[in-house]
């Protein structure tokens, strides 16, 4: 965990001055709702698109009542968002989003407010190698990846993939890497319907994340529709008519960052703007003087201004002003973030400031590791740390048998280590007066004695995991599910492998638990 992350959930106030509150302050909820009330938006517009969306998709009822919540004023919104990936994602993508759910039921409650969940399916990221694959965990506890081939337009929006008969083997891949259960039919049906051969890499997303969570209430909005792009043309001009103020004030937040001790996650170019040129690819615009540079392309800002006014669908946002669409266009009371949006968020307080649009609050997404019954109660048994696994050796293991062995050889092992250093150093010490330079000698003798008796322990070691090659599995099934290949679980092994092993009632549980507490790392056993 970066110190960014680790004091936004523990002393805020160190970062207080690049936010707009603190999500574990109550106080920041009521101000955080009171100044997003306020502010005017075209709710209609916006629902309006979203309700189209639904009807796309045939949306469940629960998701439609709440999309049409958004027409009133006085309704808030909890907001997260991911990368259209293929089958979904990592489980992290799924905790994000129920994560959106508790919260608004928690606005709800406490604050007496109408509150709406949205999940923004992200279609204009143009980064394929992240999302073209997912993996799952095999009957040995490998790690598979079902994926789709690589794209010849690596700039080109994953809203613009249509997928192709490749979708197909993919599935097949995945069919063949998942331990069959019982709800092995359920999820790759789901899978089937969602991702098929014709349907937008976007849309076959979103239709997912709605079927599992639309009946909880989840609204998905696809962030490609060109039907939204009217909504915020003004403020693609205004990001234009400023000439590259908005990665000015990004890099200056940065700076102070970097001073107060943290990192700078966004490093945008000088004059750069923060809208990108959407086409088949999408384009990076620099400002030079009253010029626009797209490419080999001069345009000038002027006229670029009258073009986002008049064909908006032909500008998609990036990183620093993404989050400012967003909120332009929801009512958006708070944003939950995975610990890099958190970081970049840090930069963004006067970019939204100059749009006039009120920043939200940030609660960081919590982070969780599933493990089974059998590895928790090794890890309990003896009492080892979760950390301890993310190695991908054998050190904790060693140790581990190490403080198995008989004490009697443990005992004789201490005790020739240390007459060893004992006796040596005495002779060191006699022969040193009989010649100063046998001291030397004396001193290797006693290095090669200790290495010898260090060598004999670990072959003993090695003994010890042959002999007890059940320890060693069990370590090594904890440590493929927490870890597999070196990387929090969360981040690589798809939620469609948990939904897998243990059902639609892995969501039930993940809507009880972990608790929302900032800061924490939670293990749980579905």
């Amino acid at each position: 965990m970066s110190r960014l992350a680790t004091d936004y959930a523990h002393d805020f106030g160190r970062l207080a001055d690049f936010y707009n509150g603190n999500p574990a302050d109550p106080s920041a909820w009521r101000e955080a709702i009171a100044r997003t009330q306020q502010h005017v938006r075209a709710r209609d517009g916006v629902a309006d698109v979203i309700a189209a969306q639904q009807r796309r998709r045939h949306a469940p009822p629960a998701a439609v009542a709440a999309a049409e919540q958004l027409r009133d004023p006085r309704t808030v919104a909890i907001v997260t968002g991911q990368q259209a990936g293929l089958f979904g994602g990592p489980l992290y993508t799924l905790v994000k989003a129920i994560t959106t759910l508790r919260l608004a039921a928690r606005v709800r409650d406490e604050y007496h407010v109408p509150a709406v969940a949205i999940f923004w399916a992200d279609g204009e990221d143009h980064d394929w190698e992240e999302v073209r694959s997912c993996c799952v965990l095999d009957g040995e506890a490998g790690l598979k990846a079902a994926a789709l081939p690589p794209s010849a337009g690596a700039s080109r929006p994953v809203g613009r993939v249509t997928l192709d008969d490749a979708v197909d083997a993919a599935l097949a891949a995945l069919q063949a890497a998942l331990p069959p259960t019982e709800f092995t039919p359920q999820i790759l049906d789901t899978l089937t319907r969602a991702y098929r051969p014709g349907t937008g890499m976007s849309a076959a997303f979103a239709l997912l994340v709605e079927e599992l969570l639309g009946p909880l209430g989840l609204v998905v909005y696809e962030s490609s529709d060109p039907a939204t792009k009217p909504l915020v043309a003004d403020l693609f001009a205004k990001e234009i008519g400023m000439a590259g103020a908005s990665a000015g004030r990004a890099i200056r937040a940065g700076e102070a960052l970097q001073q107060a001790g943290y990192h700078a996650q966004v490093t945008p170019a000088e004059g750069s703007l923060a809208l990108f040129r959407l086409g088949n690819e999408r384009e990076s615009i620099r400002v030079d003087g009253t010029t626009a540079v797209i490419g080999d392309e001069r345009v000038p800002l002027a006229d670029l201004e009258v073009r986002a006014r008049t064909a908006p669908d032909g500008f998609s946002p990036n990183v620093l002003l993404r989050p400012v669409v967003q909120d332009t266009l929801f009512p958006t009371v708070c944003y939950v973030a995975g610990p890099g949006e958190t970081a970049y968020f840090a930069q963004l307080k006067d970019v939204y400031a100059s749009f006039d649009v009120p920043m939200p609050l940030v609660h960081p997404r919590p982070t969780l590791t599933l493990l089974d019954a059998n590895a928790l109660k090794f890890l309990t048994k003896h009492d080892l740390p979760l950390e301890t696994l993310r190695a991908q050796d054998e050190s904790a293991l060693n140790e581990l048998l190490e403080a198995a062995l008989p004490p009697a050889v443990e005992a004789s092992l201490g005790d020739a280590l240390r007459s060893i250093e004992e006796r040596l150093s005495a002779v060191a010490a006699a022969v040193a007066t009989v010649d100063p330079t046998l001291e030397g000698a004396a001193r290797s003798t006693q290095g090669r004695m200790q290495d010898d008796l260090k060598k004999l322990q670990a072959k003993i070691i090695q003994a010890a995991k042959r002999k007890d090659e059940t320890l060693r599995r069990q370590f090594k099934h904890a440590q493929a599910q927490a870890f597999p290949g070196g990387t929090p679980q969360e981040r690589v092994v798809g939620f469609v492998y948990f939904l897998n092993k243990y059902g639609p009632t892995l969501i039930d549980r993940l809507c009880q638990e972990p608790p929302l507490d900032l800061g924490t790392h939670w293990v749980l056993t579905p």
